[in-house]
């Protein structure tokens, strides 16, 4: 049987290990209080739901070393951590450094990071979730953007179990936008991404494989700092020199307010436009879910419906058709494997137990 490389993002916030999350969450567990705290908001709901394995400390070594072998076991072969950089210092890093890193067999599976750049506000406050203020701004300056290269250099890349792609260490990047406004416009943006390269060449990594999230065809947005360009995700792209990209979420693509086939025929769609347009290896992305309520104290939509472990059987089925057809690299990515507070999640739950993670095993081996 063909190996694949299954990367499920891993969203580090259920650990009350980091002393700054307290603003979001004062009980010190983590977004597991806003979990514990989830409430039906409308007849049919199956919020809230509980984790099997309960709500535990995922940067304790020992939890990791259990979840890895899960993890491995049902063909999930690869974790994508979300990865903070606020106010001059990383944010959430505990779970990866402590926990995953931490775990005596954390060697036996592949990771790398997903430089999750977007501005930090109220959403992960559930007392004031609707409050529209910036708490710490995702974009970075050309000093800082330096700091980060060669801190996930040192710290990740040379860990003989971080993900690469023809031996170059892959980094994702996840709102183009962000990154072209702290680095001052696309020419800047370009060069500080070459001296990336250049300081993973050095490091003995023959290149860097960038890979950037995208969204909605015209999510970019970078006229207030240069106004030469007016530019869609595919435009940035090729001028930023990214080597693939991938999605991050169903929601980012299509209207989530529906059933799993539905949004499925429309997901399918995107990855031919995607595959025709950009010029670039597009990496198949599979959603679990949607319905974030649990961050909320009433009722918010989209909320995804109908989508069960066979419905999410159907779209790795289609990820895996699409690889075998088009990509030389078997990488798929899966949303997510704990991302309790948007109902998307791999990890085991009192409604469909490990359906999820079974659908994977089933189709993957």
């Amino acid at each position: 049987m063909k190996n694949y490389d299954i990367a499920a993002y891993v969203w580090p916030s259920y650990t009350g290990k980091e002393k700054r999350a307290r603003q979001f969450w004062e009980k010190g567990i983590g977004e597991w209080q806003s979990v514990l705290s989830a409430e039906p908001r409308a007849e049919g709901k199956l919020l809230p739901r509980k984790p099997i394995w309960g709500t535990v400390d995922e940067a304790d070594p020992k939890v990791m070393e259990f979840q890895i072998k899960e993890a491995l076991r049902h063909g999930v072969n690869v974790f994508i951590y979300d990865w903070y950089w606020y106010d001059r210092r990383p944010f959430l890093e505990q779970c990866l450094d402590e926990g995953f890193l931490g775990a005596a067999n954390n060697e036996d599976m592949k990771f790398y990071l997903m430089w999750a750049n977007h501005d930090a506000g109220y959403l992960w406050d559930k007392r004031h979730p609707d409050l529209d203020e910036t708490i710490w701004f995702g974009s970075q300056s050309r000093d800082e953007f330096d700091r980060i290269c060669r801190r996930v250099i040192d710290m990740y890349f040379t860990r003989p179990n971080y993900y690469k792609i023809d031996s170059c260490p892959v980094f994702m990047i996840y709102e183009m936008s962000n990154l072209v406004r702290g680095l001052g416009g696309i020419e800047q943006t370009r060069e500080a991404l070459e001296h990336f390269r250049s300081l993973t060449k050095q490091a003995g990594f023959p290149d860097l494989h960038l890979q950037a999230v995208i969204m909605s065809e015209k999510a970019v947005d970078v006229s207030v700092v240069d106004s030469k360009y007016n530019g869609s995700s595919k435009d940035m792209v090729r001028l930023l020199g990214f080597d693939s990209v991938s999605h991050y979420q169903f929601v980012h693509i299509t209207d989530c307010n529906r059933s799993y086939p539905e949004i499925l025929d429309d997901v399918k769609k995107e990855w031919q436009r995607i595959r025709s347009d950009y010029g670039v290896p597009y990496y198949p992305h599979v959603t679990i879910g949607w319905d974030n309520n649990p961050r909320f104290n009433s009722l918010t939509l989209p909320i995804m419906k109908d989508n069960t472990p066979y419905n999410f059987r159907k779209g790795l089925e289609a990820a895996k058709e699409y690889s075998d057809s088009y990509n030389n690299v078997p990488l798929i990515t899966i949303n997510s494997w704990n991302e309790w507070t948007e109902m998307s999640y791999l990890e085991p739950d009192d409604v469909y137990g490990y359906g999820y993670l079974e659908a994977v095993r089933d189709v993957f081996g």
